[in-house]
């Protein structure tokens, strides 16, 4: 399926597109047929063919509800609602962890299990029915396959002088999976420290902050970079359209590729605005026919346990993940400690 990185921000998105949203999002009658949506990148396109795309033209067709949506950062969403507090506009929000688990953790979210969550495994979804995974996802890297037609097989080899210039990962706070980058390092490498340490020597290939991870595809698909951060579902996706990005995962310290679970999560706003229609929309994104759309339209995978795609996608999707080990952090602990990692992370490299 080809569409775009996540590169298509809010910004990206125009100015027209955006000021319908806060105009939408700003309304002061509560049973206007809208909703806002605040969600990370990832999971629109720039075509029109990409998951949000289908989810929010079926939804407005089946309930008469019209979906206004707004993008950026998982970090920067959260903050956005921080922001908005005393006024809310958002009624829904999407983020990768941890940034889901620190806006429940601020207090951001309301209590909504929607109908389907029961089918999502307990230990992946919020224990107080704030927040549940919509799409599953892992973290991964991509590289340039006309320029590195092999990838690095470990951490060690990125910092090989070859990839001067050449290496860039999005920004651990900011972006959930420059977050995701920091966490893998912590479990390859045994600690923060070790971690630390190794970010610090990879510093001199790095290329420097990204506030979103989507702006690194189309530099790796051109060759501008030849490594890059980025998450399987984002990557998968948009392979049509950057043909020249390869999936791969560095392995960690017993040789074996790791990756981590890295789901899109999904709350309904405190105080939302529009909620009667918010909580219709979050039943949809956990419904069979959307679901089953998780690996057909988003390139991803489905959240529920119960939904298992047999599409061409879905089996692709199986292959790339063969072999990888994956393991899924404690969030609830890195939320806690992310700005002491942050802390650490802005040291070792002078960020």
């Amino acid at each position: 399926m080809a569409r775009s990185s996540r590169a298509f921000t809010a910004a990206a998105l125009g100015t027209a597109l955006l000021s319908a949203a806060l105009t939408g999002c700003g309304t002061t009658d509560a049973d206007a047929k809208e909703i806002t949506v605040y969600s990370a990148d990832g999971l629109k396109s720039e075509n029109g063919t990409g998951f949000y795309d289908t989810v929010f033209k079926n939804f407005r067709a089946k309930t008469g509800v019209k979906v206004n949506y707004v993008e950026g950062g998982s970090g920067e969403m959260v903050q956005r609602l921080v922001r908005e507090s005393s006024n809310t506009k958002a009624d829904v929000i999407v983020t990768l962890p941890p940034f889901i688990q620190q806006a429940d953790g601020k207090g951001l979210l309301g209590t909504y299990a929607p109908d389907g969550s029961e089918k999502v495994r307990d230990s992946e979804k919020s224990t107080t029915g704030t927040w549940t995974p919509i799409v599953d996802n892992y973290l991964c890297f991509i590289h340039n396959t006309e320029e590195l037609k092999t990838p690095p097989k470990t951490w060690d080899d990125l910092l090989d002088p070859r990839f001067k210039g050449k290496v860039q990962y999005s920004t651990p706070g900011v972006a959930g999976d420059g977050t995701a980058v920091l966490v893998k390092a912590m479990h390859d490498f045994g600690g923060k420290d070790a971690a630390m340490e190794y970010l610090r020597k990879l510093q001199k290939n790095n290329v420097g902050p990204s506030s979103s991870t989507g702006q690194l595809a189309p530099k790796t698909d051109k060759g501008e970079l030849l490594v890059a951060n980025g998450d399987v579902q984002m990557n998968f996706a948009n392979m049509n359209s950057m043909p020249h990005q390869g999936i791969f995962f560095p392995a960690g310290g017993n040789g074996k590729p790791t990756t981590l679970a890295l789901p899109y999560a999904a709350g309904l706003v405190k105080k939302a605005p529009h909620a009667k229609y918010a909580k219709e929309f979050l039943d949809y994104l956990l419904s069979d026919e959307v679901q089953r759309q998780a690996s057909s339209i988003a390139g991803g995978f489905p959240a529920r346990a119960d939904i298992k795609p047999t599409d061409k996608n879905a089996t692709a999707l199986a292959e790339i993940m063969k072999g990888v080990e994956v393991f899924r952090p404690d969030w609830a602990q890195i939320n806690q400690n992310l700005p002491t990692y942050i802390e650490a992370w802005k040291d070792a490299t002078k960020s």
